[in-house]
């Protein structure tokens, strides 16, 4: 999230060392072995230079601390960078608890900064205004930033260590001997102020313990966010006997003192004044050693839950190395899911690190007991299959492949995000905010993202949480005007409606010039995303009626795409086209209409039929990507050219797959991996958008990229490593053999899917669930041929086909045996689903199969089976695994659909080939997997 008041110039990283010149180690070939410890190659400085805005402290997947530093360029009221580090500036006033990755805003948490001190505090911290006193500078040379660890030692004399668990942080603080050895707790300095903070000193049990209530992210922006929203306690117990307390607030210092309260303010232009706020301040005795242990819990609920989490995940007596091995092991257990063969150490050590950028959030918010406070700031407790509440969702970055990412991963986890953000509503007057804060919505950036994120998530398996509810909520949030969609307020970063002008999207099919959202082309393709995500969970869930009316609202791009130009484009509420530059921002968030009019990914084929064909739609990608000498223009090259620093551009590379030219994007994907990226403080091209960039880097690494919101298909580029295997939460291992990779090698010479040999640049939605084998020959020169055929191209969803389209409606069908005389296998066919419990093909028989003649070979691009739930009948009878098969002869059959797991009552495929014949093999016809009957309500065929 970059909003026009922050944007600054974004470097481009040349890296080539970076990527080149790997050594082969292709599992393929027999030699090597995957990484064995990916978490010691991650490097946390990685992005904190420049533009990423990453924070390098210690942290565990998705956890709730993150405990950092804060660096100062000698203005108490600033951080160099959202994520309170910047790898430039070597001065830091403390480290904080809480952090966010990237964010573009400042206001990203910061809270509770602990400053270990070696002197005698003889004055108000809050005094200090420009960071002269109370903070100490460092060397990077005594630097260490890797997964679950930090240190730095700082020039002060004292060495500094951190690690965590997902509730708490450990310290570990080692003081020059013969100095006071002093711990500074500036409770009230969260990254843009607080409203209140109040801290207390129990010398008696060794305890400082607190609290500090903020929010503010990006008020200095607009007043609309230039408030509090959420309060974060916190218990921190030190090993150590306390030798001296104090406390301050604003100027004055209260030496003896065990108590003091009070917030910074946010001012009067959204940055706390300098001088003001509160804290508490202790010294140790260290006559029996000159390392301090802290321990610290924190929740977003009360103190009691704060020391609760404490108790249970780092009590008394933990040691801090063995916090330090547990976060180690815990970040492995997450990287391994992603083992990769091959490659140099700097691929890896990049690789492995943007897994680790992509894992950080959203943030685990629930406390040990279940409990969170909800956006209606009462406490609630996790029910159910929900395991945990999710927070910090950066919705407009993350719904294009972060989210997707993490449920490839974590099925589960993703399950959770998904019921979190339904929670979210719910809180919050059926409302979907598109960026949260802890329990805070600030309405930051543009469209309605977590339509598309949730629909994602279901579709990469992450099934387990109310996916009926939160359709429900969806289409009403959708459909339903309310005056907040009808205000400026907030305009342009933080407009506060979910759905800006809805009233005019409803009425004339888009957002116009003259209405309430920032930008209103831009603003149209992103609802018009949402609407595609809405239509795909529909569909999934069998609601036909709501998944054909958000398909066909999903193709509102066409009404500001103008044929004159070429190019999305502003247009007013009357229809007229208003003045236009390709290289201009205006009508669009963070980008150009260049940049944007690419961003239709459920209808690219649409979208190159507008632009004059396939052919026309390449060699505009040609100009997009380079400049007029040929050169590669991949980053701040201006409006007309590509940005891969920043999400309305990293689709883009992908779309040649569409084209008929998938060597392209082997070739523009690895160009951008090899001189973008790096493993240095400036490897990250732009923000990290709590991982968004960094989910691209991972996709784009092992070779895949999420088709669009809403599908499970992925798009192919080429692996940078020799194997990359994928092992699900599910239990399913996708396995991408690239031989041939240990030159650089980016081009696909032939490719084999589960051992049958195919040209299309594109993986089915039945790899997520069944898993499969990719086996990639990789070369230097571009093989031109292969995926060229327009057959191959991935498919692309435009309204819903009439029931007249469904190329199987009423054709001769066949099957192994029906369980009853009126439940033969002509009933799936005859376009009906409303004649009762009896308007379904049923067996019993021990092969389970069903098939069709569609009279002729037709072109056959998606498949929709209607199983029991969509006939009324229980969803646990819904076909749990099947394949469909395709034939022109009826003899020799392929395989196009591979289901697997399958809970969803209908199911919809999206495939591309030339058959006469569809063949459907049941496998396990229910959820149990114990047998019982085959139930197919119908079996649907478009062209």
């Amino acid at each position: 999230m970059r909003p026009n008041a922050l944007r600054r110039a974004l470097c481009a990283v040349a890296a080539l060392a970076a990527a080149v010149g790997a050594v082969q180690l292709s599992a393929v070939a027999g030699a090597g072995a995957a990484v064995a410890d990916p978490a010691a190659t991650v490097n946390t400085l990685i992005g904190s230079a420049n533009s990423g805005e990453t924070f390098p402290g210690a942290d565990t997947p998705f956890g709730m601390v993150q405990w950092s530093p804060e660096n100062t360029r000698g203005d108490q009221t600033r951080t160099p960078q959202p994520g309170g580090y910047d790898y430039n500036v070597t001065r830091t006033r403390g480290f904080s608890l809480t952090h966010m990755s990237g964010t573009g805003c400042a206001g990203g948490a910061g809270d509770v900064p602990f400053l270990p001190y070696p002197a005698t505090v003889s004055s108000s911290p809050s005094s200090d205004s420009t960071d002269a006193t109370y903070a100490s500078s460092f060397a990077h040379a005594n630097e260490t930033g890797t997964a679950g660890y930090y240190r730095v030692g700082l020039d002060s004399g004292v060495d500094v260590e951190l690690s965590a668990t997902t509730r708490t942080g450990a310290g570990r603080f080692t003081y020059p001997a013969g100095k006071t050895a002093s711990l500074l707790v500036r409770t009230s300095n969260s990254e843009v102020g607080s409203s209140a903070a109040t801290t207390t000193v129990d010398t008696a049990n060794r305890v400082v313990s607190g609290s500090v209530t903020s929010g503010n992210f990006c008020g200095y922006i607009n007043t609309e966010d230039r408030r509090s929203y959420y309060t974060l306690y916190f218990y921190a117990a030190f090993d150590k006997p306390f030798a001296s307390t104090g406390t301050w607030q604003d100027g004055t210092l209260s030496p003896g003192s065990t108590s003091s309260s009070g917030g910074t303010t946010y001012g009067t232009s959204g940055w706390p004044p300098a001088g003001r706020g509160s804290g508490a301040y202790v010294s140790f005795d260290t006559s029996t050693g000159a390392a301090v242990g802290m321990r610290v819990g924190v929740s977003y609920v009360s103190l009691a839950n704060a020391k609760a989490n404490l108790d249970a995940e780092n009590p008394a007596g933990t040691a801090f190395d063995t916090v330090r091995t547990r976060a180690h092991d815990a970040w492995n257990a997450e990287l391994n899911r992603v083992a990769i063969t091959g490659g140099t150490s700097a691929q890896q050590g990049t690789f492995y690190t943007a897994l680790y950028h992509s894992l950080l959030h959203p943030n685990v918010f629930s406390d040990t007991n279940g409990q969170y406070r909800g956006m209606d700031q009462q406490v609630h407790a996790v029910a159910g299959a929900q395991r945990a509440q999710y927070a910090n969702f950066s919705g407009w970055d993350v719904y294009r492949d972060q989210v997707q990412l993490v449920t490839l991963l974590r099925p589960d986890v993703g399950a959770d995000i998904a019921q979190s953000l339904l929670n979210q509503a719910s809180q919050n007057n059926g409302v979907w905010d598109r960026w949260t804060h802890n329990q805070g919505g600030t309405h930051v950036m543009t469209g309605d993202p977590g339509h598309a994120a949730v629909a994602s998530i279901y579709a990469f398996g992450g099934t387990t949480f109310d996916a009926p509810g939160a359709l429900t909520s969806m289409v009403h949030a959708a459909t339903t005007v309310t005056a907040a969609d009808l205000s400026r307020t907030g305009w342009n970063v933080m407009v506060v409606g979910e759905r800006p002008s809805l009233d005019k999207y409803l009425s004339i099919g888009y957002v116009p010039s003259d209405g309430n959202a920032w930008g209103g082309a831009g603003e149209t393709l992103e609802d018009v995303s949402a609407d595609f995500g809405i239509a795909q969970l529909a569909g999934r869930l069998g609601d036909s009626t709501n998944a054909a009316q958000f398909l066909g609202r999903a193709q509102n791009w066409k009404n500001v795409f103008n044929p004159g130009t070429g190019y999305i484009q502003q247009r007013n509420s009357a229809g007229a086209w208003q003045s236009f530059d390709p290289a201009s921002s205006d009508g669009f968030a963070e980008g150009s209409a260049a940049q944007y009019t690419w961003m239709v990914p459920f209808n690219v084929n649409g979208l190159f039929a507008k632009m004059g064909g396939a052919a026309t739609a390449a060699a505009r990608l040609d100009g997009f990507f380079h400049n007029s000498d040929g050169s590669w223009a991949l980053s701040n090259a201006g409006g007309t050219k590509s940005d891969l620093s920043n999400e309305p551009s990293i689709g883009t590379p992908w779309l040649y797959d569409f084209a008929g030219q998938p060597y392209k994007t082997q070739q523009t994907v690895r160009q951008v991996v090899n001189t973008l990226w790096s493993n240095g403080p400036g490897g990250i091209p732009g923000q990290d958008d709590l991982g968004a960039m960094s989910a691209w880097y991972v996709f784009a690494a092992i070779g895949l990229y999420p088709l669009a919101p809403g599908r499970g298909e992925l798009l192919l580029g080429s692996p940078l490593f020799g194997q990359v295997a994928i092992h699900r939460g599910n239990g399913a291992t996708i396995t991408i053999n690239g031989t041939g990779a240990a030159t650089n090698a980016p081009y696909i010479q032939s490719a084999k899917l589960n051992g049958a040999t195919t040209t299309r640049p594109w993986l089915p939605e039945s790899v997520l669930a069944a898993g499969g084998t990719v086996d990639l020959t990789l070369g230097t020169t571009a093989n031109t041929a292969w995926g060229s055929a327009a057959a191959d191209a991935p498919p692309s969803f435009d309204s819903a086909p009439p029931a007249s389209a469904n190329l199987a409606l009423n054709k001769p069908a066949t099957a192994d045996s029906s369980c009853n005389a009126n439940e033969g296998p002509a009933k799936a066919v005859n376009g009906s689903v409303s004649g009762g419990t009896s308007d379904k093909w049923c067996s019993t028989g021990a092969s389970k199969w069903w098939r069709v003649d569609l009279g002729a070979n037709a072109t056959v691009r998606t498949v929709t089976i209607r199983h029991a739930g969509a006939g009324g009948e229980s969803a646990a009878w819904n076909t749990r695994d099947y394949d469909v098969q395709a034939s022109t002869d009826g003899t020799t059959w392929t395989t196009i659909v591979q289901a697997r797991g399958n809970t969803a009552s209908v199911t919809t495929h999206g495939v591309n080939v030339s058959a006469r014949y569809l063949r459907l093999n049941v496998i396990a016809a229910e959820q149990s997997g114990t047998g019982g009957a085959a139930r197919i309500y119908e079996f649907e065929a478009y062209g």
